[in-house]
């Protein structure tokens, strides 16, 4: 028996990369899920996004821990089709007791055709998605009255501003130093829904968010902020499956006294003098 037996976890981005190693995580745990992609390329990002396919091996693997699991191909910064297929899934699966709100973009180069466009892309990704996440995710967990956990994905640059120089880089600290805020919003405001609201802050993880040419570029055209925005502890860039292990907790019992905190899982490097 799992802690989370019974319990149905809404998961954003959850094609590959942190998303499918929450996802897998939080199954072995016991969870039903809810795995929402958008599956195609946005048109100011530099890197390849997930694909239907990703979505699909996600599924597979979601199964492979004996949970049931609902895909939905969705965009996160389109509310009323996330509400829709939210919706649909809740029916299907039972009220939302745990949402991870994933789903990120991290268009970041060493050039930008259309920095407009990348600072509205960047903002709509990070922050209204995580917003139109919480509003399709919590009503049925308020409405089910068992209370639940809420794990917004932020980032070291959450914490510090070090990607400056960008329109992109801009967005991006904006947004995840957005979501403490929202975070801790959430927090008073669902306590009395015995709901607890966190937000985690990774630094560099294996993923093809941070593992691409276009970001490579941009560490090689200003090799003195890339090595600035390495952590205190030596090694290689965590792994997903690190970053699971804390949202885990987070949704466990062991974390029942924790709502409202920014998390670090940086290897140290918010700490760094």
């Amino acid at each position: 028996m799992g802690h989370l037996d019974g319990t149905v976890a809404l998961i954003t981005g959850a094609a590959r990369g942190q998303g499918r190693a929450h996802a897998v995580r939080l199954a072995r745990d016991g969870a039903d899920v809810v795995a929402v992609d958008l599956c195609e390329q946005i048109g100011s990002v530099p890197y390849a996004l997930a694909t239907r396919e990703d979505l699909d091996e996600t599924v597979r693997l979601v199964e492979a821990e004996g949970r049931r699991v609902v895909p939905l191909v969705t965009d996160v910064r389109d509310l009323d089709a996330l509400r829709s297929g939210v919706d649909a899934a809740v029916a299907e699966l039972g009220p939302v007791g745990v949402v991870v709100a994933n789903a990120g973009i991290a268009p970041l180069d060493s050039e930008e055709p259309d920095p407009v466009q990348r600072w509205h892309d960047v903002i709509s990704v990070n922050l209204t998605g995580v917003w139109n996440t919480c509003q399709v995710g919590l009503p049925s967990m308020v409405a089910a009255g068992r209370g639940g956990s809420v794990v917004l994905t932020s980032s070291t640059a959450g914490l510090r501003g070090n990607l400056g120089g960008s329109a992109a880089g801009d967005a991006y600290v904006a947004s995840k130093h957005a979501l403490v805020g929202l975070a801790r919003n959430l927090a008073n405001h669902h306590a009395r829904d015995l709901i607890r609201v966190n937000t985690i802050h990774p630094s560099g993880v294996a993923t093809p968010m941070v593992e691409n040419e276009s970001l490579a570029r941009r560490h090689a055209a200003d090799p003195a902020r890339a090595a600035a925005t390495a952590p205190l502890l030596p090694g290689d860039l965590l792994q997903a499956d690190d970053i699971s292990e804390v949202v885990a907790w987070l949704c466990s019992p062991a974390a029942r006294f924790l709502t409202g905190v920014a998390l670090p899982v940086d290897a140290g490097y918010s700490a760094k003098a």
